[in-house]
């Protein structure tokens, strides 16, 4: 690929690492919440139960119960322009907080889990009632995880993004808490890994309260009215896609869990999915976090090419500290010294990390392709990607399951590999007409891949 020379304006890789260190680091803090979880529960009694219950039935089910408001962050990054705007979002946030924590509850307390738990997922029968506990206490979730990724977007909007990695330090340090009192008690693991995470999401939505009303009263209100402004049908014609792709995104998990609790090695998987993909994601999160960069960066001038150098170095820096993990001790000194898990969960784990290597770069591209969709608000683009996604994991999963001859963890990682893969190559595809656009109106001079 040849650069021809940058616009004068043209955005700096300090200005965009200055916007992206802090969401990161607030990514990255967050990504170190399952490692935690893990290690704890793991020097606890039964841990290869309580470890499958979490990852296996409560994380999945309490992130697809959330899928309508996952996508907040980025809705109000790019829709939280005036008083009137923040309003409107505000008003679905609440509605959608509300109706889907009755959801959790009728889920987590009623006759519904047994027939979502045992039947749809046919979850193994020693983490069946682990999983009912863990889910009950998770009941704040929803509604405070919407409540602070909305705001959270509005920080991002006018520059304060290190607002938002604080949070998510307040967060973690209420978690370890939890983890620690936990684990000194002796209590169910179960119970101290949900625990911890319900507190964790509670304290940081009312440090996030705290910090968005002086933010509110001299940027939001005062801002000019948008033209023209946001109604509810423009709304729903940026938002439904990316409801659609949360929701269709977050389907994979339970998905992947029913079709390793069918495969070989059943609890074994589930036991070791939660060590192994909360280390993926420490390193996923670096790539992740640069979406909203992009989508409030995007529209500077001259900023695309800055913005696509950037994702590359990202990309060949977070996959080598993969391969570097990957390929030496480490990964028995994470697995086995770190998290706790016994030889032979051990061994399993170091043989799956090599089918995630491509992940870390694969999350960055998705980011940059994904924030270009958003700033050309054809979000639609996103929704289809997510359709590829579950029909490559389903094809991958299912194949596994009729086989019968690989563990149910590996068919799994390679089900998520290969799904972003494909995403990935959809998202670069939609991206092409906004990355064209940009340069056809002069707002970028450099040639980049589309």
């Amino acid at each position: 690929m040849t650069n021809s020379p940058a616009t004068p304006n043209a955005i700096t890789l300090r200005r965009i690492f200055a916007t992206w260190w802090p969401l990161a680091a607030s990514w990255l803090l967050m990504s170190l919440e399952m490692p935690a979880l893990s290690i704890v529960v793991a020097r606890l009694s039964d841990p290869e139960i309580h470890l499958a219950a979490y990852g296996g039935v409560v994380f999945p089910l309490a992130l697809i119960i959330e899928a309508p408001i996952i996508m907040l962050l980025a809705a109000s990054t790019a829709l939280s322009k005036d008083w009137a705007s923040y309003s409107l979002v505000r008003r679905y946030m609440n509605a959608a907080g509300a109706s889907l924590t009755l959801l959790h509850l009728l889920v987590a307390f009623t006759p519904l889990y047994d027939l979502v738990v045992r039947g749809l997922l046919g979850a193994p029968a020693e983490i069946v009632e682990p999983a009912r506990t863990g889910l009950q206490i998770m009941l704040p979730w929803t509604w405070t995880i919407a409540y602070r990724r909305f705001n959270q977007g509005v920080l991002i909007r006018t520059g304060r993004s290190r607002a938002v990695g604080l949070g998510t330090f307040v967060r973690l340090v209420a978690n370890v808490s939890v983890l620690i009192i936990g684990y000194l008690a002796r209590l169910p693991g179960i119970v101290v890994a949900s625990s911890a995470v319900a507190t964790g999401v509670t304290t940081e939505a009312i440090y996030v309260s705290l910090v968005i009303r002086p933010v509110l009263n001299s940027e939001i209100k005062p801002a000019p009215p948008v033209q023209p402004a946001l109604t509810w049908s423009a709304f729903w014609a940026f938002y439904i896609p990316l409801v659609m792709t949360s929701l269709l995104s977050l389907i994979a998990n339970p998905i992947g869990s029913a079709a390793i609790s069918r495969m070989p090695e059943a609890l074994a998987s589930l036991a070791v999915w939660p060590v192994l993909t909360g280390l993926i994601f420490m390193l996923r999160s670096l790539g992740i976090a640069y979406n909203e960069v992009v989508v409030a960066l995007l529209d500077r001038p001259g900023s695309a090419p800055g913005l696509w150098r950037f994702s590359l170095y990202m990309s060949a820096a977070t996959t080598l500290a993969l391969l570097l993990i990957a390929a030496t001790p480490l990964s028995h000194f994470w697995f086995g010294d770190v998290s706790a898990l016994p030889p032979h969960l051990v061994e399993l784990a170091q043989a799956g990390i090599w089918l995630a290597l491509p992940l870390p770069a694969l999350s960055v591209l998705q980011s940059w392709y994904q924030g270009a969709i958003l700033y050309g608000r054809r979000t639609n683009g996103i929704t289809e990607s997510v359709v590829i996604y579950l029909l490559t994991s389903a094809v991958i999963l299912v194949g596994g399951v009729v086989w019968g001859g690989l563990s149910g963890l590996l068919v799994g990682l390679l089900a998520i590999t290969a799904s972003v893969a494909t995403q990935t190559s959809w998202l670069w595809w939609r991206a092409r007409p906004v990355l064209a656009g940009l340069r056809e109106a002069g707002e970028e001079k450099v040639s980049i891949a589309s």
